[in-house]
């Protein structure tokens, strides 16, 4: 399209231009520059504005996809939230009352009695120490998903007083022990005798394997049967707590304080999010810096901006002395600016957008087709126990993002736009 010609402007039509400052950054948005350098940093501004929100949206959402996942294994063996009893009292007692009370509470769905221990696992000379956990196989399918990640053998394989064991299957592998085999198993829970304590040691069958997906429990974690893990840590008929499984994961929290002030026991109810603490707080920190890194990303390409306008700038300034001749007043010009700036950022914005969804929403198949034309796989199951990138797109971080681009593009216009408006145009008009 031909460039913009404010000389045939008749003042008649100044009271137009003033109620169209879109009009007139639009048309010089799509103009042809005398420089062909300037429409290429005004193109490179927008691409760049562009390849920054598909790439921060992208990251994003990828990030949210790996924390669900881990999140959804990390739930599927461990507990929603907990009910301990106190640890001086050798956990809860009179359990069997609780249990009734606690499934009886809106919003749970599944209650199941545990109890937890330290201990070491032998084999040969082969040793590892590992987390301990009692559990019921008739109730613990209604807690967690423990069951279907059984690869060998079944948890209602462990019967009580056949001292039968699952494990890990990280930690099968460690201690290189397959179903079948017998293993010996020490506990600090030891007995007084004429040379000192001796700690107790008993034989255990491995009947089962798991593997939840997640490194930290099938590495670390053996499962026995809740009353052979009561006779083992010296508890009686008590257990160390109960795990409750709640039909919103996420309201886990608010459903753990309500549990607290509505049972009367002698103990303490914490939910998923403080067990794992650490971990999901490591996850957020991560989250958000790389949130402030690939904004940054954004920010050099919105600021881009200022280059191209200030050299737009000088390219009207005849242009802009002229329609001050004819009437316009600094703010029209400031406003004309401001307009061609915005258009270019709510461009490159809007074409971010429509990128990052279609590309965080089919990520996994971009991944899968750059493993076929390359030859190899960016997550190997084996370790990663994902066979293609998650993504779970969030439209909140869509819209955040969308409005951090915009504000950013519209700040970097107004320098240029606030030059323009202070163009002389005897100055203008004389050296042109």
């Amino acid at each position: 399209m031909a460039d913009f010609d404010a000389a045939s402007f008749h003042p008649a039509k100044i009271d137009i231009l003033r109620s169209l400052p879109f009009f007139i950054g639009l048309r010089y948005t799509r103009a042809k520059r005398r420089s062909g350098f300037v429409s290429f940093i005004s193109l490179a501004s927008m691409l760049g504005i562009a390849l920054g929100i598909t790439a921060l949206i992208t990251v994003m959402s990828v990030m949210n996809g790996f924390q669900k996942e881990v999140r959804a294994s990390m739930i599927s063996v461990a507990s929603h939230i907990q009910i301990l009893g106190d640890a001086n009292e050798k956990g809860l007692a009179d359990w069997s009352k609780l249990l009734a009370e606690t499934q009886a509470q809106k919003d749970v769905i599944g209650v199941a009695p545990f109890v937890n221990g330290q201990g070491l696992l032998s084999i040969g000379q082969s040793v590892r120490g590992v987390g301990i956990r009692g559990i019921d196989p008739a109730l613990e399918a209604s807690v967690s998903d423990i069951g279907i990640k059984m690869r060998i053998g079944k948890t209602t394989d462990l019967r009580p007083g056949e001292y039968g064991i699952v494990l890990g299957s990280y930690l099968a592998r460690a201690l290189m022990v397959n179903v079948g085999d017998r293993i010996q198993l020490m506990t600090p829970q030891g007995s007084m005798t004429p040379v000192g304590m001796q700690p107790r040691l008993r034989s255990f069958t491995v009947v089962g394997v798991f593997s939840s997906g997640h490194y930290e429990y099938d590495l670390n974690l053996a499962l026995i049967h809740l009353r052979d893990a009561q006779v083992l840590f010296r508890l009686g008929d008590n257990v160390t707590g109960l795990r409750v499984k709640v039909a919103d994961v996420n309201e886990a929290r608010s459903i753990a304080r309500r549990l607290q002030d509505n049972l009367k026991f002698d103990g303490v109810v914490q939910d998923w999010t403080v067990e794992n603490a650490t971990y999901f707080r490591a996850v957020e920190i991560e989250k958000r810096m790389m949130f402030i890194i690939l904004t940054l990303i954004i920010a050099v390409a919105a600021f881009n901006l200022v280059s191209t306008l200030v050299m737009v700038v000088r390219d009207k300034h005849p242009d802009i002395a002229i329609l001050r001749t004819l009437g316009a007043s600094p703010g029209i010009i400031m406003q004309v600016f401001l307009v061609q700036g915005a258009l270019v950022g709510a461009i490159g914005t809007v074409l971010g957008v429509v990128g990052g969804v279609l590309l965080a929403l089919n990520v996994g198949a971009v991944v899968s087709a750059v493993e076929s034309a390359f030859g190899f796989r960016v997550l190997s199951p084996e370790i990663y126990f994902l066979s293609s990138l998650p993504s779970d797109l969030r439209w909140a971080d869509v819209w955040v993002t969308a409005v951090i681009a915009l504000a950013l593009a519209l700040v970097a216009t107004l320098y240029p736009s606030w030059s323009a408006s202070k163009v002389n145009p005897v100055d203008a008009l004389r050296y042109d």
